[in-house]
């Protein structure tokens, strides 16, 4: 059996394109923060950036209702795949595939959370110094790079990538 269930806030708002074909088909990317339980060799809170991705209507109601630091809860599945880059590399990649998303707070503590955190919710995602409300803090993406999760920079081009 293939599950997940995660909660976590938007890094940034949804990626949102459109398949080419006679049926265009709406597909939505966004990465979710999701907190670990207990602390890093730190102390400080930790988290896992998790790649996701919807389909069709499921998009539709991401690009229409999800932004950066809105918090949610997902089902769906784990997919794996690989897919060669300009440089000749091979890159693998690691998606949960949505099956069902909804709110995990309501408007009003979303509006709390926003301005209790001023200044956080840019285009930058988490350059701007990204930190959910006290007590606990997030590392910044490169730092989860070395938990064994790969983050592909933005500005990589898409030609190739086995979703497009």
């Amino acid at each position: 059996m293939n599950k997940v269930i995660l909660m976590g806030r938007l890094t940034r708002d949804p990626d949102i394109r459109y398949s080419q074909g006679e049926r265009q088909m709406a597909i939505a990317r966004y990465t979710l923060a999701v907190d670990r339980r207990g602390r890093g060799n730190n102390g400080e809170a930790t988290a896992d950036f998790i790649q996701c991705v919807a389909f069709d209507r499921a998009a539709e109601f991401a690009e229409k209702y999800f932004h950066q630091g809105t918090k949610i809860v997902i089902t769906g599945r784990i997919q794996t795949g690989s897919y060669t880059n300009r440089d000749g590399q091979k890159v693998y990649t690691t998606d949960v595939v949505v099956e069902d998303q909804e709110f995990a707070e309501s408007k009003a503590a979303a509006g709390e959370y926003r301005s209790n955190n001023p200044g956080n919710f840019n285009n930058a995602g988490f350059d701007s110094g990204f930190q959910p409300a006290p007590p606990t803090s997030r590392p910044a993406p490169s730092s989860a790079v070395s938990d064994g999760f790969m983050n592909i920079p933005d500005g990589v081009e898409d030609e190739g990538l086995p979703f497009n």
